[in-house]
């Protein structure tokens, strides 16, 4: 099945965070419903990457809708 993930590159030696690690059944794309969350939590994760590699913060589980997706 394939997934989407979505890691930070850590300019040091640290682990790369999974900030969203999610498998796509093929066939759920072509309801509009789910490609616009999937979308949606896409973004979120993309943000987050963001925020961890050029300011320095660490994700948070939990903290905000925009809040580490757990793997799975």
């Amino acid at each position: 099945m394939p997934q989407i993930l979505v890691t930070t590159n850590s300019s040091d030696d640290t682990r790369d965070a999974v900030l969203l690690k999610e498998r796509i059944n093929l066939p759920d794309l072509e309801s509009d419903h789910f490609s616009a969350q999937l979308l949606e939590r896409l973004g979120w994760a993309l943000l987050d990457a963001d925020d961890v590699e050029h300011r320095g913060e660490h994700p948070r589980p939990n903290a905000s809708p925009r809040g580490l997706v757990p793997a799975g």
